[in-house]
């Protein structure tokens, strides 16, 4: 770091590097985790049930993995996230049809780490699902366990994304690299930061994956080097030969399930693996969920999502076929968490500090048994206060 506190691609340090990734998660420091394999958590959902319902144990836990994802290993794995796989496989079949769909209409192209045809990516695949098959959306994202390790890291009100990726087989591997914001900056513009954003960047978002195949190392699941977020200017650092050398001797790689879903910080060092098998097409979801205080990556119709999921969890609740924190999830998931941006104008704070939120009205609107014809009436008059 210069004087100045700026990064410098130059300047960073690959001894403080090894050192920092040389360090050991001991399982005893874990009070939740069924095991440590590479320095990796692995959390049994199954056995997390009573945790997570009970209000003091979910807080001990959400620490648990906020402290694993920023100040120890950087990466947890929650074995079992999607215990009933039928909901992935509906999920799969609809993702199948999109891709075929803008596979024939030429779409595809624009992946910006695989050459085009190398895989087949889905943007913005969390509206295309909602718009396909909103009970499948609902059923899908109302997972409180994906939920609640998103809250882990970036509190509530996240924005959540998602784009599906297959790699198939004969697939190459990535080279090393963090994530969005500013892993998706070129070397001299990230250098423009300073340090302190640096630090603000690997807090901002969430990276997951929810594996929708069973994926052995030889499919290629995600290259990982535990401890890497440690390393303040790794947004500067990763851009070079030797410190991409270093990661490529001491990456680890688990082999994932189907309906496994692996979390990580964005600073991690990371990267896809290459698919060496002769029949594995490896379908996962990446997740990019995003702070309520920063930017997400892709531009959502949060509006048209929260039209199309209101009937059916108003229906699936009202039957009891969802359980009140699965709804949550999937709202979650869908609208709006957080009130502003706003025209304070013509939306200003009535009763509080801020003006309600989508998501919000979303949850006033099931406690209210509001028709859908009426929420549609709110969330439109919501939106056209919120015009500038």
């Amino acid at each position: 770091m210069t004087a100045t506190g700026y990064f410098d691609v130059e300047t960073c340090s690959l001894e403080e590097f090894r050192a920092l990734t040389a360090a050991k998660l001991e399982p005893e420091s874990l009070r939740y985790a069924n095991r440590v394999e590479k320095n990796i958590p692995v959390y049994s959902v199954q056995e997390l049930e009573g945790a997570l319902a009970d209000p003091n144990e979910r807080g001990a836990l959400l620490t648990e993995w906020g402290w694993v994802l920023g100040a120890s290993s950087g990466v947890v794995v929650l074995e079992g996230a999607y215990p009933d796989s039928s909901v992935i496989d509906a999920a799969t079949a609809i993702y199948e049809r999109v891709i075929e769909r803008e596979r024939s209409a030429g779409a595809g192209e624009g992946d910006h780490f695989a050459t085009a045809g190398a895989n087949d990516r889905i943007w913005n695949a969390l509206q295309k699902l909602c718009e396909a098959d909103a009970e499948v959306f609902a059923k899908y994202f109302g997972n409180p366990k994906i939920a609640a390790v998103s809250e882990a890291w970036l509190g509530p009100n996240y924005q959540m994304t998602a784009q599906i990726n297959v790699v198939r087989p004969g697939g190459q591997a990535q080279e090393a690299h963090r994530d969005y914001h500013l892993g998706f900056q070129t070397e001299a513009s990230a250098a423009r930061y300073p340090a302190h954003a640096h630090d603000l960047s690997a807090v901002m978002t969430l990276q997951g994956a929810i594996a929708h195949c069973n994926m052995s190392v030889e499919s290629g699941p995600t290259k990982l080097l535990p401890f890497s977020q440690l390393y303040r200017p790794g947004y500067m650092a990763y851009r070079r030969a030797d410190f991409r050398a270093h990661f490529e001797d001491r990456f680890v790689q688990l082999p994932l399930s189907k309906g496994d879903a692996l979390f990580f910080n964005p600073a991690l060092f990371h990267a896809a693996g290459e698919n060496r098998t002769t029949d594995t097409h490896r379908m996962a979801n990446l997740l990019q969920v995003s702070s309520a205080f920063g930017r997400a990556m892709e531009s959502i119709d949060r509006e048209a999502m929260c039209r199309r999921l209101y009937p059916v969890i108003k229906g699936l609740t009202g039957e009891g076929a969802m359980t009140a924190p699965q709804a949550a999830a999937a709202i979650a998931a869908a609208a709006e968490g957080y009130p502003f941006p706003t025209n304070l104008d013509s939306d200003p704070p009535v009763g509080g500090l801020a003006p309600e939120s989508q998501a919000a009205l979303f949850h006033r609107a099931l406690a209210e048994e509001m028709t859908p014809e009426t929420f549609e009436a709110e969330l439109a008059r919501q939106s056209a206060r919120r015009e500038p």
